[in-house]
């Protein structure tokens, strides 16, 4: 059945979360609008998923706020249920999205391999995508493409910013100085660096290389105290507008900062997809399966050597998308390590 001997007239894709994710797919899309540019896409997505993609261009989005439980899911099938698709990419394997995959009527159905799958999400697709081990998940989800027979290029995301965004960005930074925005925490706690790291790097920055620091992040507890905490510790001036921002101005934010630093998380895939510098910080995943595609040569990664210590074993001996969430685990990535990285980056 596959590749696909004609253009289809719809397809589904199936991506509810998380940022980081949502924003690995966008790749795929502009792949299929490039080469059937008049196929129908709808996207079936998280709530604030949608937020940050909900200006794409050419594609109809579907929320679903997994908060409103049953509410949310009998609202998805009031809009699905008089629906048919030629094609649904089933591009997540967690248990709630397999059974809403259920929702979708379309003949040809594509998920994962059975290396990527779990949740028996090999029960809820017809067709799979080419086993390629040890992928990164940007071109894990472009094998979708791939699968339907559209060639790939390099990817691309094109992700679109509201003008007022960048006005507020334009408002709160200075015009004279390269800007260091540091997003210093992951909705995972344990790929989290220390907060005296990151305000010795903050410091470095700021004196050797005369860059602004800005701190950024959501409104949560965590992210305003671990802000604050840096500020506190810091000898020099920083910005701090953590939970000041909504997600669009983020995506502004991350776009107008020179160079970011940042654990594992989505505002490291947001900066990379809009052409931002990241120097990732990882150990407890591995930056070359889910690192900022455009900047893994400037990633601190100590996967492997977290393996050997908290795992027993090399990481190839891991299935890869493991997580090594232990505690002590971004212990591994040492301040000098990121600072050699801001030198590398010409700063």
């Amino acid at each position: 059945m596959l590749p696909l001997q004609r253009q289809p007239d719809s397809i589904c894709i199936l991506r509810l979360s998380a940022l980081g994710d949502a924003t690995h797919v966008v790749p795929t899309v502009r792949a299929i609008q490039e080469y059937w540019p008049d196929t129908q896409i709808t996207w079936i997505i998280g709530a604030l998923e949608h937020r940050l993609l909900s200006g794409l261009d050419g594609v109809e989005f579907l929320p679903y706020d997994k908060q409103h439980g049953m509410s949310a899911t009998r609202e998805l099938h009031e809009m699905l249920r008089r629906r048919r698709f030629d094609v649904l990419l089933h591009m997540q394997v967690a248990a709630r999205a397999n059974l809403l995959s259920c929702l979708v009527r379309a003949p040809i159905r594509v998920g994962w391999d059975r290396a990527r799958s779990r949740d028996m999400h090999h029960r809820f697709i017809r067709e799979t995508v080419s086993a390629v081990p040890r992928q990164h998940q940007v071109q894990g989800y472009l094998e979708f493409a791939r699968a339907l027979g559209v060639p790939v290029r390099a990817p691309r995301w094109d992700l679109p910013i509201e003008d007022e965004a960048r006005a507020w960005v334009t408002e709160q930074l200075p015009e004279d100085a390269p800007v260091l925005l540091i997003s210093p925490c992951s909705s995972h706690p344990l790929r989290n660096w220390r907060v005296e790291h990151y305000a010795r790097v903050a410091d470095h920055a700021a004196h050797e290389s005369g860059m602004q620091v800005i701190l950024s992040g959501g409104p949560s507890e965590i992210e305003r105290e671990t802000a604050a905490r840096i500020e506190g510790e810091m000898a020099e001036t920083c910005i701090n507008l953590v939970g000041k921002d909504t997600l669009e101005r983020s995506k502004a934010l991350l776009e107008r900062a020179d160079l970011v630093i940042t654990p594992d998380s989505g505002p490291a895939h947001i900066a990379s997809a809009v052409g931002t510098p990241v120097i990732g910080l990882y150990a407890a995943t591995c930056a070359q399966r889910s690192g900022p595609y455009n900047s893994l040569d400037l990633c601190v990664d100590h996967f492997e050597e977290a393996a050997l210590k908290f795992r027993k074993k090399p990481a190839e001996e891991l299935r890869w998308g493991t997580r090594i969430e232990e505690p002590g685990v971004m212990d591994l990535v040492t301040p000098d390590e990121v600072i050699a990285r801001i030198v590398a980056a010409g700063y």
